[in-house]
């Protein structure tokens, strides 16, 4: 079978099947079209060890001699005592390739690799985009006559010895996406996220790197993982030298079985490898992004309105009269999106109650929703409103007639003697798994898009699932996918309407959301100071008008500091610009200086939002220097 070369933008895949079983023998810098001598690449046989070369594989497994984290576990349960057509656990699989072909005009790959006396097959597919980045599934399915039980399924790619230091992101709530790096050492280094979603202190980027390397040099290998329930991250570096870095679902104890014909399919690993340092690694993301149908950037023709959120501005305090005033603020300023965030709907007066009861409070808006929208319309602004359609208050009428639907560990609802999970913002998760559950929640946002004029929703999801649970099994897995079929039945239903990811900030950005969202809330909190090393890294991977970016109120409401109009106007321009502040209470100053940015922001969106991105390299680490600069290098800011 012969060699499969992938190449693109300065970067070559190379996939080889010599041994019976799929192997990437190269990913980095580009070969060019000559493919080299596969046996010149070939490891020797050292002293105590394998009488053969050991093959990493597309997919490493202990069959073939490796020895670090397997790329397939599980194991069969009618191996004892059962007549079984598949004998044995089919704990260790001995995958060999079936068939490999190349897939989209030389851009792709599709392999299969199966095991028939385990009774399991595996496809992969490999695409290589126009930009350099790699994307790289796993689907496995079970053959066999009986049950196969899933631990995991990870994707990995492999890294040379050239890489000597790993850089990754860590935080928490108001404080997402802050860099740590580390050589390089013998063992497995793992990154463990198990919130249920993907996470304050998830790694939005893992970058394995030559010494040294920098945002404008040096060798860079990184992937993301795009997906927004549990997960792992992790670098194999064995003893011989060699490396794999991947990722794979974190699957609970019993979450997927797969009946014999069933498969699973892993999220998708995206790869990007750059000799320019990390900021190739961001143009490689960019470039991706920015060529997808419908992107919402300058790109595709959708100019990215400024946005006026009222969270901050008034938080429950939701009278028509105020919030009318606070429109012809924002108006008078430039906003062109004006979003009523929580508080709006039935028993929501504060946080303690309502969700679930999605209709308008009428206790508050009488007249419902339709005076300020008319409002800001006629201000020519559009309306966007805030939603958390997957959680729950055990004070609202929803939790009350259906206690059966709010998801924890437990068969039976707690009103029938099950636990439940600890409460997080005094609030639950709704068991989308559930299709009642499911359906409730798609007709309630479906009719109010359908009644009011919404062009946006920002959509919240305010806590962790450490203990989600569905009909007694481990289901974070169903609840992501359940997830992800709201979104995208919303959307397919309202393709206008554009939808924000936010999850107590940035805890659910990754590029899984992000295929069915408009853009992300990178952090609650809104301290430019803050915000400058968040956005900056959240920005490593999404381009700008991806990115949320506020100007907040003087007194940050969540540090306490007191910043500058202008630097807190500068930090929001290099994002998808918007206000988080009570407007009305901007002194003449403060409001000269947001029409002026907002008038910046209009006449240079389209090249924010459509440059290359450039970090400098500073000796002094309390420096930042970045800028775009246009593609045909004409412009920059």
């Amino acid at each position: 079978m012969h060699p499969l070369h992938l190449r693109s933008s300065g970067t070559s895949l190379l996939l080889a099947f010599g041994t019976g079983e799929a192997e990437i023998v190269h990913w980095g810098a580009d070969l060019g079209t000559a493919i080299p001598d596969l046996e010149l690449l070939r490891d020797p046989v050292p002293h105590s060890a394998f009488d053969v070369p050991v093959v990493p594989g597309l997919l490493p497994q202990a069959s073939s001699g490796w020895l670090g984290r397997p790329g397939l576990r599980g194991h069969r349960t009618n191996a004892i005592g059962t007549e079984a057509a598949v004998p044995g656990f089919a704990f260790s699989p001995a995958f060999r390739v079936t068939s490999a072909e190349s897939t989209l005009d030389g851009r792709g790959a599709r392999i299969i690799q199966a095991d028939t006396e385990a009774g399991l097959t595996v496809e992969t597919e490999l695409t290589l985009h126009p930009g350099g980045l790699l994307e790289i599934t796993h689907e496995v399915s079970n053959s066999g006559d009986g049950p196969y039980h899933l631990g995991e399924l990870g994707v990995v790619v492999p890294v040379p010895a050239e890489a000597e230091e790993l850089l990754d992101l860590t935080g928490r709530w108001c404080r997402e996406n802050h860099p740590q790096r580390h050589r390089i050492q013998q063992g497995t280094w793992v990154r463990s996220g198990r919130h249920g979603r993907t996470g304050h202190d998830s790694s939005l980027l893992v970058a394995a790197g030559s010494a040294g390397f920098s945002n404008r040099s040096g060798r860079v290998w990184a992937v993301h993982f795009g997906w927004s329930g549990n997960h792992e991250q992790y670098l194999d570096s064995l003893a011989d030298g060699r490396r794999m870095l991947g990722a794979a679902e974190l699957l609970g104890s019993g979450e997927v079985v797969l009946a014999s014909g069933e498969s699973y399919r892993t999220p998708t690993l995206y790869a990007a490898f750059s000799d320019r340092g990390l900021d190739g690694v961001t143009d490689t993301f960019y470039r991706w992004f920015r060529a997808r149908p419908g992107h919402a950037g300058t790109t595709s023709g959708r100019q990215r309105p400024v946005v006026l959120n009222t969270w901050e501005a008034v938080y429950f305090d939701h009278r028509l009269e105020s919030l009318l005033e606070l429109a012809e603020s924002a108006a008078e300023l430039g906003v062109e999106r004006f979003v009523l965030d929580d508080g709006w709907f039935r028993g929501r007066r504060d946080d303690h109650a309502g969700l679930g009861d999605w209709y308008v409070d009428q206790a508050v808006w009488p007249e419902g929703l339709t005076p300020l929208i008319e409002k800001v319309n006629g201000l020519g602004m559009e309306f966007g409103l805030w939603v958390e359609p997957e959680m729950v208050n055990l004070d609202s009428d929803l939790a009350r007639a259906h206690p059966e639907w709010i998801a924890g560990p437990s068969v039976l609802s707690h009103k029938d003697g099950g636990r439940l999970p600890l409460e997080w913002r005094h609030q639950h998760i709704l068991d989308l798994a559930n299709p009642d559950a499911w359906q409730y929640i798609f007709e309630r946002l479906d009719a109010l898009l359908r009644e009011n004029c919404i062009a946006f929703l920002k959509w919240d999801q305010n806590r962790d699932l450490p203990e989600h649970g569905h009909a007694g099994r481990p289901s974070v897995h169903e609840q992501t996918l359940a997830a992800y079929r709201l979104f995208d039945a919303l959307k397919a239903g309202h393709p206008e309407v554009e939808i924000e990811s936010c999850s107590s900030g940035g805890g659910r950005v990754d590029l899984g959301i992000l295929g069915r969202t408009d853009r992300v809330w990178a952090s609650d909190c809104n301290d430019a100071l803050e915000r400058q090393t968040i956005q900056r890294w959240t920005q490593a991977v999404l381009p700008p008008e991806l990115v949320g970016s506020h100007v907040g109120p003087t007194h940050s409401h969540t540090t306490g500091r007191v910043h500058d109009i202008t630097f807190r106007a500068i930090t929001a321009l290099f994002g998808h610009f918007g206000i988080e502040w009570d407007v009305r209470e901007a002194t003449s100053r403060e409001r000269a200086v947001l029409a002026r940015t907002i008038a910046l922001y209009k006449r240079h969106r389209g090249l924010l939002h459509s440059g290359v991105r450039v970090n400098a390299d500073l000796a002094d680490p309390n420096l930042k220097l970045h800028g775009v600069v246009a593609q045909d290098g004409s412009e920059a800011l």
